[in-house]
């Protein structure tokens, strides 16, 4: 028995927060090679830590944050955030994730856009943002560039790595690349290759992105660039990550103020214009807000609200090279079967999948269970029934913390 094993509590105590954090940078002066063939001289990672390292430094659990994530997974920055860290409900003393007994360790992507180098960090040889001058990046490379990070915070090996989606993919790559650092593995919502129609809908976006005049080729101004398309891409991902029935118990069909007025009453709006209102029109005076494009229902509101917070902070180029990583990252394509990619693993494995989730469905997580048991690895699956799409694996949801923190702590 390892000493994080020794440190868990039979029951879990009432959860608390993990309070104030601030992010911290990783300069790695070595060089780094991508799977591409390309190469930066050395690269940066902004990271969050909650908890601390015992001992014997095995105690790490790894946190992997999906497409539109970074690394404040949990706590705040300031007593005036008006939000915590994506992952807040799971990560803290007594939660899931419990850092009373784990050091918990949450780094942006390379090739991301919130402290860690990717298109929009300067280049060194022009002074100027990468843009497409950037490597391509895969998922192999944002693990191999996390391995770094680890052996700089000093860990022995990872007692857990956890992610949903894309962090999903970062997981299964852990368990491949590194079997004998990682020790359990908790991929929840995700694939081993994406659909099709996964792809189509990456591709989608990106072409908003492409279109827009503003986008230059990858080469704008920080502050600046395809605000328009980044939103419009936005906007339509939003969707991939909800249900049909969780949008009709939000929104239903139910309009916004100013169109529930009788016709001919109905005032101009007087919000003010974003990126994500391109398009739309001001209804005349004395004209039904009905009769033209602006927000008349309450979903319309409320992605064009999402799309606004996004484009102000993420980055359009990093959103097409981090979709592209997904699109190629395929596991059967790169070992010639699921079980030869995991013939290696050592780790134990829990997977969860979610009902309603089209975009990874529970056949493509339960696909990589099945190939892990074919492959004679310890592994477990588990399907929540829920109506929230996708992104379930982020919402509240006691019987998911059940089931990680069982897994955590048998």
């Amino acid at each position: 028995m390892n000493d994080a094993e020794e440190d868990l509590p039979s029951a879990p105590p009432e959860p608390g927060e993990v309070g104030l954090v601030e992010p911290h940078d990783f300069v790695c002066p070595q060089p780094f090679r991508f799977e591409s063939g390309q190469t930066l001289p050395g690269f940066t990672l902004r990271y969050e830590t909650y908890g601390h390292l015992n001992a014997a430094h095995d105690n790490a659990v790894l946190i992997c944050h999906a497409l539109s994530g970074d690394h404040h997974c949990a706590g705040i920055h300031a007593l005036t955030d008006p939000k915590p860290g994506w992952w807040n409900n799971f990560i803290g003393p007594g939660k899931a994730v419990d850092t009373n007994h784990f050091f918990v360790v949450c780094a942006n992507v390379l090739g991301g856009c919130q402290g860690s180098s990717g298109p929009s960090s300067p280049n060194p040889h022009t002074g100027r943002p990468f843009g497409l001058a950037f490597p391509f990046v895969t998922i192999r490379d944002m693990v191999r560039a996390h391995k770094l990070l680890c052996d700089h915070l000093g860990v022995s090996s990872l007692y857990a790595v956890v992610g949903g989606s894309m962090g999903g993919m970062q997981v299964l790559q852990w368990g491949i690349e590194y079997p004998t650092f990682v020790r359990r593995m908790i991929p929840l919502a995700t694939t081993a290759r994406e659909s099709a129609q996964a792809i189509a809908f990456n591709e989608v976006g990106r072409q908003a992105i492409m279109q827009d005049p503003e986008w230059h080729h990858g080469d704008y101004p920080k502050g600046g660039g395809p605000r328009v398309g980044l939103a419009i891409a936005r906007m339509m991902a939003h969707i991939t990550y909800l249900s049909d029935e969780s949008m009709d118990l939000k929104f239903g069909r139910r309009k916004t103020a100013g169109v529930a007025t009788p016709p001919g009453a109905a005032t101009p709006s007087s919000r003010k214009p974003s990126a994500a209102d391109a398009g739309s029109t001001t209804p005349a005076s004395g004209t039904s807000a009905a009769y033209t494009f602006d927000v008349q229902f309450e979903v319309e509101s409320y992605l064009r609200h999402q799309a606004e917070s996004f484009i102000n902070r993420f980055d359009a180029n990093s959103y097409l090279y981090i979709t592209r990583a997904l699109d190629h990252f395929d596991l059967t394509a790169a070992h010639g079967s699921l079980e030869q990619a995991f013939a290696g693993v050592e780790a134990a494995t829990l997977s969860v999948a979610f009902t309603s989730d089209w975009l990874f469905p529970s056949a493509q997580n339960r696909e990589i269970v099945l190939a892990l048991l074919r492959a004679g690895k310890r592994a477990s699956y588990a399907e929540l029934s829920t109506n929230l799409g996708h992104d379930s694996f982020l919402l509240e949801s006691e019987e998911l913390y059940s089931l990680v923190r069982g897994f955590l702590t048998r």
